[in-house]
């Protein structure tokens, strides 16, 4: 099994819990980074109609379910929301929920989906999962249309040791693991997440990561005192 096989297993032992971790280990404030990254999104695009929004790695459908209801909110007519991810657990879980939204199995950097044939792609809190990130990012630029916008969410690496950055990385990987692997009973799962982060990119590396595959970057934001960063990009 290779890496890539592993962090979707992982997921997959996971999903049943999933979403009540998130709601307890974030405090609920995941909620808003969300609510605020579809609404920026919206604003920017300024069409009062769209095609296709695809959200990848989507696992339970939080990310589909924020397109759909912050469409209604601005009058934005959608004629498909997709979810993708690898995980069928996770896949599984959100098809429960009765979201208007259609779920496919697909890895981000394989996508079953033609050149230039979606508006808009988010992926939340799962770019550092996928392990060929460069493929991945140049697959969601295949499949933009021109234009077309990419939302990521992703918790960075951050560039200074500062007292947040300190405090963030405590909770992380000292008190994270331990409520995580309580409420889903698989401890490794949950030792994965600070290590992912350590493991993965500054704001400022993926900014300059997006802008080599073909992306204009239009903002690269931290929210919660730099726990979460937003990055909002255009297909030139």
């Amino acid at each position: 099994m290779n890496k890539q096989e592993k962090i979707v297993s992982m997921f997959n032992d996971i999903s049943k819990t999933y979403d009540v971790a998130n709601r307890v280990l974030s405090f609920g404030v995941d909620r808003k980074w969300r609510e605020i990254a579809c609404q920026k999104c919206f604003d920017i695009y300024g069409k009062e109609s769209i095609e296709k929004i695809l959200d990848v790695a989507c696992g339970t459908g939080d990310m589909c379910e924020n397109w759909d209801k912050f469409a209604s909110k601005n009058s934005i007519t959608i004629e498909q929301i997709i979810g993708a991810d690898p995980s069928t657990g996770m896949l599984e879980e959100a098809k429960k929920k009765g979201l208007n939204a259609t779920f496919v199995e697909a890895q981000a950097k394989d996508l079953p989906f033609k050149d230039e044939s979606v508006d808009i792609l988010s992926i939340s809190y799962g770019l550092r999962n996928v392990v060929d990130r460069v493929e991945g990012l140049t697959e969601f630029h295949r499949v933009l249309k021109k234009d077309g916008i990419l939302v990521i969410l992703e918790f960075t690496k951050l560039k200074k040791q500062t007292l947040i950055s300190y405090l963030r990385d405590f909770y992380m990987k000292k008190i994270l693991p331990v409520i995580g692997g309580i409420l889903s009973k698989n401890f490794s799962a949950y030792n994965y997440l600070p290590n992912s982060i350590d493991g993965f990119l500054t704001k400022e590396d993926l900014v300059d990561e997006l802008k080599e595959v073909g992306f204009e970057v239009l903002e690269a934001k931290g929210y919660s005192m730099d726990i979460s960063t937003l990055f909002i990009a255009r297909k030139k």
